[in-house]
């Protein structure tokens, strides 16, 4: 089948965002793997899957052997991913074998204490980043979503919702800009149909845009609105705590009727990250600029001499919480890899025990049977 063929196969893949790009990744598969039909994931459940095929929208597991060779949960599928399946006949059910290669990916730090990742997202061209301006709107917080953004290789946006119940919604637009150095700030109010002709660039067709935030800053109203249609339920919020009642529990692929593909993400009371290095040198590339013009190349900020940053903090360029949160940032994601160091270590320890007691045993074996 030449690539044609292949691309007028999937046909159906186009509205779902399948592309040369795609058709490429697919071709550097193993022969075996090319003979199964890709799909893209659309929604994530406990243990299975919603994913789009050539013939339609089916339900989808695993094989047992990707499960076992599946060393973090991001090794799984996630939504927006591209996968390689095989329709079991007769049905509307098929299994995953692989994962194509992802262009970007949203990653966070699993919950509780066990040192793994979580896919929120995969495959999306622009991250829309929301904070309400009530009083949930928090800039600290919002650079800690910019660091993942800027990680997953996808490109951030910043949406500013509930604009109207804001005097000066600008001033806030300011602020969020300061601390979001390349980043579109969009002030909008999905309630007073306010701000929607700034998002059309970014609304195309075959385009995948994730909807992330904390809970309550109105997401699935936003997803309505973008949709011009009811699709996501929403419940009420209540404006004196700005806790919002939303109902998405969990992530979702949309395809809007002008092309465009939005995933909904559950809300995240706290986002854990998760090995974001480069993420967080592109987030605070204000600071990273200065940095290159201190005077020791291992100045840390603090009370060193001839250090530009804490000059900056004195001549009012940069604000002194930035550089708090830059630091705790980086302490924090030191910490999280010398957690993931030492464990690799014991895991690779382990491998190396168990592989060398089935020697033992195998050799035990061969004397036995000689």
């Amino acid at each position: 089948m030449n690539n044609t063929d292949t691309l007028h196969h999937h046909q159906q893949h186009l509205a779902y965002g399948w592309n040369t790009d795609w058709n490429h990744k697919m071709e550097q598969m193993p022969k075996s793997t090319r003979e199964l039909e890709p799909a893209r994931v659309i929604a994530q459940h406990s243990h299975s899957y919603q994913i789009m095929t050539p013939d339609g929208e089916h339900t989808a597991t695993v094989t047992g052997k990707y499960e076992f060779n599946a060393a973090l949960k991001s090794d799984f599928p996630a939504v927006g991913d591209w996968v390689m399946a095989e329709k079991l006949p007769g049905e509307t059910r098929s299994v995953i074998h692989r994962l194509l290669p992802r262009q970007s990916a949203m990653i966070r730090k699993a919950a509780g204490s066990t040192v793994d990742d979580q896919v929120v997202g995969a495959n999306m061209d622009y991250l829309f980043i929301t904070n309400a301006l009530n009083q949930d709107f928090n800039v600290r917080k919002m650079e800690r979503y910019l660091i993942a953004a800027w990680e997953s290789g996808a490109s951030p946006v910043i949406l500013l919702t509930k604009a109207d119940l804001c005097g000066d919604p600008e001033a806030f637009a300011a602020q969020m800009e300061s601390a979001a150095p390349g980043v579109p700030v969009h002030l909008i109010s999905a309630l007073q149909n306010q701000g929607k002709e700034q998002l059309l660039p970014y609304l195309q067709p075959g385009k995948t845009i994730a909807v992330t935030g904390s809970s309550g800053v109105g997401k699935s109203t936003l997803l309505n609105w973008l949709a011009d249609d009811n699709m996501m339920e929403t419940q009420g919020i209540r404006e004196n705590d700005a806790r919002g009642r939303h109902t998405t529990t969990h992530r979702e692929l949309f395809l809007l009727t002008n092309g465009t593909l939005v995933m909904d993400t559950p809300g995240m009371r706290e986002l854990q990250l998760w090995d974001a290095q480069d993420g967080l040198e592109q987030a605070f590339s204000d600071i990273e600029a200065l940095a290159a013009g201190c005077r020791y190349r291992d100045c840390r900020h603090e009370s060193d001499p001839g250090c530009a940053v804490l000059q900056a903090i004195q001549d009012g360029t940069l604000e002194a919480k930035r550089l708090h949160n830059y630091r705790k940032t980086a302490k924090e994601l030191s910490h999280l890899a010398r957690k993931e160091n030492s464990l690799a270590k014991k895991a690779k320890k382990a491998a190396g025990s168990s592989s060398r007691r089935s020697e033992r045993r195998t050799k035990a074996g061969d004397w036995d049977y000689d």
